[in-house]
């Protein structure tokens, strides 16, 4: 039987992720002080991918939600299909359930996957991943990716569900509580890119750890767990170049390029066929994948 694509993702994620120590004191730490853990970090640096990682190495349960500016923080609990549920009423005028109408966030399937499978039509979140039966029932990981696009409201309104690990259901006739069922509690990632500050009061009820930058030893680990050691490209003088790119983005002031980046110059050097560092094309690549100098970049500077 093929992984299906969630579970895909989830097992490519974790398994080639390079976890620092104190990367990993922090997730300690968090599950500890059963906290939400707030990631910060430039984009690229690896947040997202922590929360697959985890949740493949201890194999629990895995749900996310990448924030937008639209965000509310009840996307993360329920939704509310009211507009579908007025056509029906209009129409049936009885048997209308309110429950028909709602749809489980991710932290309702993280706090209690039992009752959100009881509704009449539960779609589960990477349900390839997570209805496997040694994971089904223990404890899950969940990934609320980039809270900082987020109106400030947003974190403020989840600090009692985050906190308590509950929260009640208010669009149903009878209102609901959830509360987490799971044995040990499941845990949280918050990441940000600091964007936007983020409300003291929420930063207070966080674990809080800055993801460093990768260095040359890290970036040679994660190169090897990518694509292996048996093949032929110019690490050296990908690691090189990466470093160069990154104080020429400091002295102009622009985003310095991210682990990602570097991982896509491997990508590129085997799919174009660069073996080493004299090849033509080497130079034209990196300046796509590393430089990504705009016309907009250079008139900037020219002023």
């Amino acid at each position: 039987m093929s992984i299906g694509t969630g579970a895909t993702q989830i097992a490519e994620h974790g398994r080639k992720y390079v976890r620092s120590e104190d990367l990993s004191l922090a997730v300690r730490v968090a599950r500890a002080t059963n906290r939400p853990l707030l990631l910060f970090g430039a984009p690229g640096s690896g947040k997202s991918s922590l929360a697959k990682n985890i949740a493949f190495d201890y194999d629990l349960r895995y749900y996310e939600h990448v924030v937008t500016a639209r965000t509310t923080a009840r996307d993360l609990l329920w939704s509310f299909d009211s507009v579908r549920r007025l056509g029906d009423a209009q129409v049936r005028r009885e048997g209308v359930r309110d429950d028909d109408y709602v749809t489980p966030g991710v932290l309702w399937w993280a706090f209690d996957r039992t009752d959100a499978l009881s509704l009449p039509r539960p779609t589960e979140p990477y349900q390839d991943w997570n209805s496997v039966q040694k994971r089904r029932d223990r404890s899950a990981v969940v990934l609320i990716d980039e809270i900082d696009k987020a109106d400030p409201d947003v974190p403020n309104s989840l600090l009692v569900p985050l906190a308590g690990r509950h929260f009640t259901i208010t669009d149903l006739s009878d209102a609901k509580v959830v509360q987490e069922t799971s044995d040990p509690p499941c845990l949280i990632i918050i990441t940000s890119n600091q964007e936007r500050e983020l409300p003291p009061a929420f930063v207070r009820r966080c674990v809080v750890h800055q993801v460093r930058e990768h260095d040359e030893q890290d970036l040679r680990k994660i190169a090897a767990m990518h694509v292996g050691t048996e093949v032929d490209y110019p690490l050296d003088d990908l690691i090189k170049a990466l470093e160069k790119a990154r104080a020429k983005a400091d002295t102009d002031r622009r985003r310095r390029p991210s682990t990602a980046e570097f991982i896509d110059a491997i990508r590129a050097c085997l799919g174009v066929g660069i073996t080493s560092a004299g090849h033509a094309e080497l130079t034209p690549v990196l300046k796509m994948i590393f430089n990504k100098e705009t016309g907009s970049d250079s008139a900037q500077r020219s002023l």
